[in-house]
């Protein structure tokens, strides 16, 4: 009769203190879970864990999408590991874009800090398209999952912070996931109705092949 209750007594302990853990900074060093990133020994942890100086930095928009994205996730920021949080910047030159992409099972939130922006998602139950231009102090939040997008509207540059609710939010472009592979040219022309030069344009432009 005691066994019992003092083995159900144990599990509930053990649960309650893994659930207590004041935090699970990353460690590179060892392998990932399915969970995420494995845990730092806490003897190892120091106050440079958490915290990090990337994001007053501003990126590099000389490239195709004249944007710059620097993440402040788990495997950059190690303290945020566990904690279902982490931030990004986005530099946007006049012109740059983000294309429509989505980061799966992930909410994300987006604060203007200088320029313009033009943004919006689409709902996946209607297919409705939520668009807007927001300016410097505006804030807009992407709900999770849903394929979403921004570009600079203004005639100066854009800096942005991006706030996720995962300490290692994945991302998927639509544009790269459809022609920056090799899925060979004819299933692309079959799922998106558009025609072979088209097709091999863009793969030209986003580096597939096939």
């Amino acid at each position: 009769m005691f066994l019992p209750i003092l083995f159900t007594i144990s599990l509930l302990f053990s649960s309650s203190h893994a659930a207590v853990l004041d935090f699970c900074v990353a460690d590179p060093s060892l392998p990932d879970g399915p969970a995420g990133s494995s845990c730092k020994k806490p003897t190892k942890v120091t106050v440079d864990d958490f915290v990090y100086h990337a994001l007053g930095i501003p990126g590099n928009t000389s490239n195709l999408l004249k944007a710059a994205v620097t993440p402040a996730f788990a495997p950059q920021f190690p303290g945020v590991n566990g904690l279902g949080i982490s931030l990004a910047r986005l530099d946007l030159a006049v012109g740059g874009v983000v294309p429509i992409h989505t980061h799966p099972g992930v909410s994300e939130i987006v604060f203007v800090v200088e320029g313009t922006i033009s943004a919006g998602f689409i709902s996946s139950s209607a297919n409705t398209v939520y668009f807007k231009t927001l300016y410097k102090g505006d804030v807009i939040v992407f709900p999770q999952g849903l394929l979403h997008f921004l570009f600079n509207s203004g005639k100066t540059p854009v800096q942005a912070i991006f706030g996720f609710n995962s300490p290692s939010p994945g991302v998927q472009l639509l544009d790269f996931a459809l022609f920056g592979n090799n899925l060979p040219s004819e299933i692309v022309e079959k799922v998106t109705f558009l025609d072979d030069a088209q097709v091999k344009k863009l793969k030209a432009v986003l580096g597939g092949t096939g």
